[in-house]
Order: C-alpha cells, then sequence, then structure tokens
C-alpha cells in the first residue's frame, strides 16, 4: 500500500486523463509516505489525518500552506530515513502548490 503525490495546476480529472494539469509527481515514497501518515489521528486538529491512504485525498493551495507546517512538525519527530525523504518530498510539493494559485495536490492511495 502506498500514496503517490500528483501537483496539478488546476482541479484534476479523477475519471479522464489529469495529465492536462499534472506539473510534477511524486511517485518513489509510496510506501513510506502511507505509513508516516497512518499514525497520525483522524480525528485530531491536523489536516493531513484525512488523508486516505486507500482513496484519493485533494488539497488547495490554501489547505497546502497550512498542511506544511504539520509536515515540518511531523519529520522533525521522525527518525526512519524513509520517511523522512517521503516528507521531505511532500514538503517540496506543498511549497510549489501553496505558491501556485488555483492548483491541487493530489494524494493518490491504493
Amino acid at each position: 500500500m502506498g500514496i503517490e503525490l500528483e501537483l496539478h495546476s488546476g482541479r484534476p480529472n479523477r475519471k479522464g486523463s489529469s495529465r492536462d494539469t499534472l506539473l510534477r509527481g511524486s511517485y518513489e515514497h509510496g510506501d513510506a509516505l502511507s505509513r508516516v501518515l497512518s499514525n497520525l489521528n483522524r480525528h485530531g486538529s491536523g489536516k493531513l489525518g484525512w488523508v486516505d491512504p486507500y482513496s484519493d485525498t485533494l488539497f488547495n493551495e490554501q489547505e497546502a500552506q497550512i498542511v506544511r507546517q504539520e509536515v515540518v512538525a511531523l519529520s522533525q519527530g521522525c527518525a526512519d530515513e524513509q520517511q523522512k525523504a517521503a516528507l521531505l518530498d511532500l514538503a517540496e510539493l506543498l511549497e510549489v502548490c501553496a505558491a501556485t494559485p488555483g492548483s491541487y495536490l493530489w494524494f493518490m492511495g491504493d
């Protein structure tokens, strides 16, 4: 089970081709990202806890701005190198998403 990430310039089309809006993807850290996010409390105050490892989750640029702070806190408490690499990649995509009006970060679960 893994979570792949795609950054899109606009809301991606889930049923058809989403390649028209694709800016960048991250596909190499899916298992590590899934493991680190599965430890989060879905009923807590953060937005990352709402990422579903079995389905799709979208964050727009405003949500990406908020989630960036959660990723920083997670990475500081993470001892696993694979999970740190996954969080670093996530942080980079969130930063670009937050700076790109109309963009979305798509978490694609298994």
